[in-house]
């Protein structure tokens, strides 16, 4: 049987490489049509075959880049269903729908429009919330608990390991979902045991909305993320809740997707009606937008400088005032030429502290996947020097997320975000005073606080038989 697949390409260029003329085709995957050649001469147009986000083997080659991925499960169009049908219910069986939003994807929209940051998270409010979304929130708060909890446990590890005991370091951060599916599936038992058990802030805000939702209200979580292995992340089943059986996260859209439906309402972001975004604890709109804020250091998170600061005041009575980052060199020849004429790679970065003068913290920043892999083959041959690594498999991490807008020129428009980034107002997680109400209220005692700021990691088995692939 012959197979045929048609398409009209949507996207087309051509490169030459060594005199040879390549041509490079991207189709539109809703222009493909597969046919099937019978024995007896007669076609059949084949059904698009349906793919959920547990067949994703991590590989940084579909879901990761592509735009088009046949997914149902967490989708523009399912968050456009589950609103529709919960139009049409009574009052009191309608869900609150409500949507947390990460940073990156507002800084990606203000950087495409020429706006503020404050003023493309509220018009995003006003998008959501006149498709019927009910809430819109700032991740801020899931985020600070992150980056408390992952300085808290860098900490015992390295006390730990200091006093002979397996501290299993460096600590690896773990907000990055692409980056852990490929630790446990491409280094399982090896790799798992360095990454922090700290939830991502998307996870951590999903935890906490249902834990704190309205009593008499089924609550529909959505979140916009700058990347698609965020909805991978939410498909773990480490993120269920046993007795309810729902989602902490029940649908993850990106920011790609977002200016899709724009386009299907027939909008520009500019052309919202801005509205006020909510707090998360007492589910009322903020007063002043103003408020909002971002973490310091990397616009991935600042996992590494705030550790960093924690832990030089704490384990050696330093005070940081500003991180002295070193920008490391390609390893290899070829790349410098190709990719920076100075043989810089800045996306490994190196911070240390020097205490007494000998070097008691080395810490480091590692984006994509080729840094990633160095990194783990100099732990496997014991010749690691680092105690902490803020991993991001995107290359200049999440502001470069694999669904972010990029315009015309994606390095202008990456340019643009991160200077952004730059310019808005920066906020500890000690100087937010809602944490001390979750610490006080919510987070009461140690068992709830894992249970809702930690969770584990699963080494997957390879299994390379072509015969168990479900096609």
């Amino acid at each position: 049987m012959m197979i045929r697949i048609q398409f009209k390409s949507r996207f087309s260029g051509s490169k030459t490489i060594s005199g040879i003329q390549a041509q490079l085709t991207f189709p539109d995957l809703d222009q493909i049509q597969l046919t099937s050649n019978a024995q007896d001469g007669t076609k059949k147009t084949l059904q698009k075959a349906q793919i959920t986000l547990n067949d994703c083997l991590a590989c940084s080659g579909c879901i990761t880049s592509a735009e088009h991925i046949l997914i149902t499960q967490q989708s523009q169009d399912e968050l456009y269903r589950v609103i529709q049908e919960n139009s049409h219910k009574d009052p009191d069986e309608q869900l609150e729908i409500v949507v947390s939003v990460a940073p990156q994807p507002i800084l990606s929209f203000a950087a495409q429009c020429g706006i503020s940051y404050e003023e493309a998270a509220t018009r995003l409010a006003g998008f959501f919330k006149g498709i019927g979304i009910s809430r819109v929130f700032d991740i801020s708060h899931a985020r600070d608990l992150s980056l408390e909890e992952t300085s808290q446990e860098f900490q015992a590890r390295y006390r730990s390991s200091q006093s002979g005991e397996t501290g299993f370091l460096p600590l690896l951060t773990s907000a990055c979902p692409g980056w852990v599916c490929y630790a446990e599936k491409t280094h399982g038992h090896f790799i798992l045991p360095y990454i922090s058990t700290t939830k991502s802030p998307q996870q951590i805000m999903g935890s906490l909305l249902k834990q704190t939702k309205p009593r008499n209200k089924s609550l529909y979580h959505v979140t916009l993320m700058p990347c698609f292995d965020k909805k991978l992340e939410a498909s773990r089943e480490d993120f269920v809740d046993q007795v309810s059986k729902t989602r902490d996260v029940d649908c993850v859209i990106t920011t790609i997707e977002v200016e899709s439906m724009l386009v299907k309402e027939g909008l520009t972001l500019k052309e919202v009606e801005p509205a006020q975004l909510d707090c998360p604890l007492t589910w009322r709109p903020l007063k002043n937008p103003s408020i909002l804020t971002v973490n310091r250091g990397s616009a991935s998170g600042g996992y590494l400088e705030h550790t960093f600061v924690h832990a030089a005041k704490e384990l050696f009575g330093e005070n940081v005032l500003q991180l002295d980052y070193k920008v490391m060199r390609f390893e290899i020849l070829w790349l410098e030429l190709l990719e920076a004429p100075n043989g810089l790679n800045q996306d490994l970065q190196e911070v240390t502290l020097v205490h007494n003068g000998e070097i008691k913290l080395h810490f480091a920043l590692s984006y994509g996947f080729r840094n990633i892999q160095n990194l783990v083959q100099k732990m496997k041959r014991k010749k690691c020097p680092y105690h902490f690594v803020e991993v991001m498999a995107c290359p200049s991490g999440c502001a470069n997320g694999g669904a972010q807008l990029r315009g015309e020129d994606p390095k202008a428009q990456l340019a643009k975000v991160m200077q952004l980034f730059k310019e808005i107002q920066s906020q500890t997680p000690e100087s937010n005073l809602h944490l001390r109400y979750l610490h006080n209220e919510v987070l009461v005692d140690d068992e709830t606080r894992k249970a809702l700021l930690h969770t584990q990691y699963h080494p997957v088995e390879k299994n390379v038989n072509s015969l168990n692939i479900k096609w």
